[in-house]
């Protein structure tokens, strides 16, 4: 098969933030659904998560076009799998929320870097090629599980809580869409910026909901949690498809 295809990302909308948002959330709430409420332990559900992120992701490296069911399965995989390996590393591990967090954002700094070098551009507007496709995914892996060890080391190490963790990473990817419209910054590296910072602000916002009440959280039941946020997934795809379909400019 030729190694060009159809390109195989969604447009960077408002919906694309949107659905991101809530699949990084549901990334918080369904590995800790998994791993705490079920007590399956860290490495248990990490390789769990790993099965279910190769299956997807290889049915998305199989195909040669766009399908959004698909696309967003993997980057729920990607953000499961993220949480339970920076819980694994941080806690079971014992490196703790500072290391971890320092090595995962080094390695995403060198993933970007050897993607530019490799393919000349680290775009995210077209991906349409075996190659750029690998370090693609590669950065998401990556970068969702930065965001699990980023969210905690705000939230724990620093002191700051979950309620005003969230609220903080909420600031910080206002300050990048302003920066989007009111500078001329290389548009790749801010979304790459804000890509990397809803993992954090969702993995902070999915604590908010699921952490007992003296803890700062609303007590909501993680598996409840993960089930609205699957389900809150599906109407924005369903409705933001339709509005695509109508609009195909």
């Amino acid at each position: 098969m030729s190694r060009d295809m159809m390109n195989k990302v969604p447009a960077v909308t408002l919906a694309f933030w949107i659905i991101k948002t809530l699949a990084t959330t549901l990334g918080e709430t369904g590995g800790d659904a998994l791993s705490m409420s079920l007590n399956l332990g860290y490495f248990a559900s990490t390789f769990i998560f790993a099965g279910f992120l190769a299956v997807s992701l290889a049915a998305q490296i199989a195909v040669t076009r766009f399908y959004p069911a698909l696309y967003w399965l993997v980057i729920v995989a990607t953000a499961t799998v993220g949480t339970t390996t920076s819980d694994y590393l941080d806690r079971t591990v014992g490196l703790g929320y500072t290391v971890t967090s320092a090595m995962l954002l080094a390695a995403v700094i060198v993933s970007l870097l050897v993607w530019r070098l490799a393919t000349g551009s680290i775009s995210v507007s077209n991906i349409s090629t075996r190659r750029q496709e690998f370090f693609y995914w590669l950065t998401i892996i990556i970068s969702n599980t930065l965001g699990t060890a980023l969210g905690d080391w705000l939230a724990d190490t620093q002191g700051v809580g979950f309620m005003a963790g969230a609220s903080i990473f909420a600031g910080l990817l206002l300050a990048i869409a302003a920066l989007y419209y009111l500078t001329s910054l290389p548009r790749t590296i801010l979304f790459w910026a804000a890509f990397v910072l809803t993992r954090p602000f969702g993995a902070t916002f999915g604590d908010v909901i699921t952490k007992p009440v003296e803890e700062g959280g609303l007590n909501l039941s993680r598996i409840a949690a993960s089930a609205l946020l699957a389900a809150l997934m599906v109407v924005v795809i369903v409705l933001s498809g339709r509005r695509a379909e109508r609009s195909p400019a």
